[in-house]
């Protein structure tokens, strides 16, 4: 026995891939949050009405009027469309009055195709007591 070499046990060694795997999870979790914010996601912030008994003459100003076939007043004159951005450069917010029938959709296709930037649009209603319904 003595001419022979007793050779050391093979240690077996296991990778742990645990820590890689959390490394990964932050990654992941820090990529997402640097990116989702960079994202410039558009805002739509609605605030409840206010009901104020206005007569019609005293109406806020810009008011713009879209009839139920899509025509736009703006003050009392006619809007070509493509042209309302233009007219409201100086007014930060729009009065919108719409027919009653009007459906939200068609008023946000007709608002859309105007491509307005930086305005606020506020809708105005008015209330019709019994005796002035037709």
């Amino acid at each position: 026995m003595r001419g022979q070499r007793l050779h050391p046990p093979e240690l077996k060694i296991k990778l742990d891939s645990s820590l890689a795997i959390v490394n990964m999870v932050l990654l992941l979790i820090f990529f997402f949050l640097t990116t989702g914010s960079l994202i410039g996601a558009r805002e739509f912030q609605v605030r409840l009405p206010e009901t104020e008994d206005l007569p019609l003459d005293l109406l806020p100003k810009p008011l713009l009027i879209v009839g139920a076939d899509g025509a736009m007043v703006l003050d009392g004159g006619p809007v070509v469309p493509g042209t309302l951005n233009a007219r409201l450069i100086d007014d930060p917010v729009l009065h919108v009055l719409t027919d009653r029938d009007t459906r939200a959709f068609d008023l946000l296709d007709i608002l859309a195709a105007e491509r307005l930037v930086a305005v606020e649009i506020q809708l105005v209603t008015i209330h019709r007591t019994s005796e002035d319904a037709p």
